[in-house]
């Protein structure tokens, strides 16, 4: 998502998010809250200067009188975390994320037809970007992720050292929304960072990109299906996505075989002996590609053209745009990797791994969702059982812990 791109330098910075944190406990609700309030004061002629009214700024920081203490909970937490492949992509390319993209490629194929011919983006990328981004637009509901975007970015702006500038222009561009009247103080909500909308964008990248798709007079990417796709085609428009071509294929390798670093041309990857991994012929063969290998030589890999980059637009990260790529191919019907990841265990299907949450629930182990993603929660939870079963504690959702919790359950 747009916001990644932008806070790429400051993840793993939290000493001072901690630090700040440490301050507003450490020194009792009532002076945090009179210190947040002269920043706020203070931020007010900072605000006018760059165009926004009194009304708006009144309108926009009513009720936001204190810091939120969770915001920079969730800031002193962000530190760099490497997740091997298998674990990134089983979470984000599965089932439940495959069938929901194509029952919303029904829904709202009209709009998605107005889109892609408007912005020449294909329309299983945008679904894709949108299932990585809210799960569809779920998240948004969730009122425990959903903040007041005005008070997080405040909070960041007052307490978080390593975000303050970050954070200031954020919130400025927040406060233009409201002036522009795309959305009201009441529904303008978005992440810790302030990631707003199904398609999660940062107030700025929201000013750049955001389009009136439905013709309302409003960009309103928190309750607009077609404004918010259409916004983030936009974005994939504006930094060069090319109409009519993949983001990329997977290939075969020859082995023991050294291949050139940076981009060549299709063609001549095939005269090295890289060949698609579906045996079907390379189109376009004057397209260059790069060569990717996520989990190494001995997993898939991967030719990647020039929409791989336009997708690292959105999220600068290879396997963000990757999984994009592969969940909108399975999205489109053309099938799943031909070699799968390098994975320690037998891998369990999307519904075996909500039986797995929810057997460990009944066992006590486990208080989260049964939503058969398996994140830290889920991970600890199996290591805990893994103890207690005698079994190796790495945390891993395999077809051995979910027979050992079959046979606890009887």
């Amino acid at each position: 998502m747009p916001i990644r791109k932008c806070l790429r330098g400051l993840l793993g910075l939290v000493a001072a998010a901690a630090f700040g944190l440490a301050i507003l406990q450490s020194t009792g609700t009532a002076m945090a809250d009179a210190g947040f309030q002269r920043w706020v004061a203070g931020f007010r002629a900072t605000a006018m200067q760059s165009g926004i009214s009194s009304a708006t700024f009144d309108r926009a920081f009513r009720g936001v009188t204190d810091p939120d203490p969770e915001v920079l909970e969730k800031a002193a937490k962000q530190a760099e975390f490497i997740a091997p492949a298998w674990d990134y992509f089983d979470n984000r390319v599965q089932e439940q994320s495959i069938a929901t993209g194509r029952a919303m490629a029904r829904k709202y194929k009209l709009w998605l037809d107005r889109i892609e011919t408007q912005f020449g983006v294909d329309r299983n990328v945008l679904l894709a970007i949108w299932s990585m981004e809210s799960n569809y637009g779920e998240i948004l509901k969730d009122k425990k992720v959903m903040r007041n975007v005005v008070r997080s970015l405040s909070t960041l702006a007052y307490g978080d050292a390593r975000r303050a500038k970050y954070a200031r222009t954020q919130l400025i561009a927040a406060l233009k929304i409201l002036q522009r009247g795309d959305i009201d103080e009441s529904h303008l909500t978005g992440s810790w960072a302030g990631a707003m909308g199904h398609t999660q964008f940062i107030p700025t990248s929201y000013e750049a990109y955001a389009v009136d798709m439905d013709g309302d007079g409003r960009r309103d990417i928190w309750g607009s299906v077609p404004d918010a796709l259409a916004t983030a085609a936009n974005l994939l428009r504006k930094n060069g996505w090319q109409s009519g071509r993949t983001w990329g294929y997977e290939v075969t390798l020859p082995d023991g075989r050294k291949f050139p670093g940076g981009s060549v041309s299709l063609s001549k990857w095939q005269e090295l002996g890289v060949t698609r991994a579906s045996g079907k012929p390379f189109r376009n063969g004057s397209d260059k590609a790069e060569l990717k290998v996520p989990d190494g030589r001995s997993g898939p890999a991967f030719l990647m053209t020039k929409n791989f980059r336009v997708i690292k637009a959105y999220n600068n990260s290879d396997k963000y745009a990757l999984a994009v790529g592969l969940l909108a191919d399975q999205i489109a019907g053309y099938g799943g990797l031909v070699n799968d990841w390098n994975r320690p265990f037998t891998k369990l299907s999307f519904e075996e791994k909500q039986e797995l949450q929810q057997r460990l629930t009944t066992l006590g182990y486990y208080d989260g969702k049964v939503d058969g993603r398996i994140g830290e929660g889920s991970k600890a939870a199996i290591r805990a059982f893994q103890a207690q079963a005698g079994l190796n504690e790495d945390g891993h959702p395999s077809l051995e812990v979910l027979s050992t919790l079959r046979k606890k359950n009887r």
